[in-house]
């Protein structure tokens, strides 16, 4: 279990929860992901609370190394409609708004977001931790280098996770100098590290706690798992549910996924596997 201040208000998970990805984009790596219009996101945001999302993750950027970086203006034509539809139509539901835009992030607050997830760590935007920190929302930090155009030009580590962990040390100062109180951890699986890399570091996943902030795991359909086994996005579900029950185990709180109902069962079964 664990607990979280957003906007005054404690909200409380009974953890392992997932996080449902709605992309807004047309080129998201995963075709399946691919949402054109609110009234799609809307739909997808019912199927995905009715499976078992506690978190509904809203982004209108591709963040795969091939994609073009949108605009603040942009990528908020894309997102606020959707935030504002959603909250709208499930008004209980939590809303995780995924910008690295201090703009996107300001607008999204007053569309009723619930939690920032910035895969920057405020290293494109400095002004995004501030504007967080102002609106008393939860901060998903993670790490990255570089930008999603060329955080695969910066994979060289002399020792990873302890690198990483001193990347945290350094962005978890900085977020309590913006007056961020409650922290995610997200370690960035497929940012800025090579297959693998990031098979170490689920490997190692433990060393992510030592803080005690919630962690969270975001391996849905990426590259780490299809190109192992020589197969597409579209056939990576199984792959994708083994290791988020490995990420369960080894202590993850959040799963960000594409597909809700099996990470659903991943966790119910895990519980049950600990009564």
């Amino acid at each position: 279990m664990f607990t979280l201040r957003s906007k005054d208000s404690l909200i409380s998970f009974e953890g392992p929860v997932i996080m449902g990805i709605i992309n807004i984009t047309p080129d998201s790596f995963y075709k399946g992901s691919r949402n054109a219009t609110a009234d799609e996101a809307l739909f997808k945001a019912e199927s995905m609370l009715k499976e078992g999302a506690l978190i509904l993750d809203v982004g209108g950027q591709s963040t795969s190394p091939k994609s073009k970086m949108l605009t603040a203006d942009e990528e908020s034509k894309r997102v606020i409609p959707v935030i504002e539809a959603i909250k709208k139509e499930f008004p209980e539901s939590i809303v995780s708004i995924d910008s690295f835009y201090s703009q996107v992030i300001e607008s999204a607050v007053s569309a009723g977001a619930d939690i920032v997830n910035d895969i920057s760590a405020g290293q494109i935007d400095e002004k995004i931790l501030e504007v967080t920190g102002k609106a008393k929302l939860p901060y998903i930090l993670m790490h990255m280098r570089g930008t999603p155009q060329t955080m695969q030009e910066n994979t060289g580590y002399t020792d990873l996770v302890p690198e990483i962990i001193k990347f945290f040390n350094e962005k978890i100062e900085a977020c309590r100098a913006a007056g961020i109180t409650d922290i995610i951890i997200d370690p960035g699986f497929g940012f800025s590290k090579t297959i693998a890399q990031n098979f170490e570091l689920m490997n190692k996943l433990e060393a992510f706690k030592i803080w005690d902030f919630p962690l969270l795991v975001g391996v849905s359909r990426k590259s780490m798992l299809y190109k192992t086994l020589n197969i597409s996005e579209d056939e990576s579900l199984n792959a994708t549910s083994v290791m988020n029950t490995v990420a369960v185990l080894k202590g993850a709180s959040v799963l960000r996924v594409h597909d809700v109902k099996p990470a659903a069962e991943c966790i119910k079964l895990i519980r049950q596997l600990h009564q």
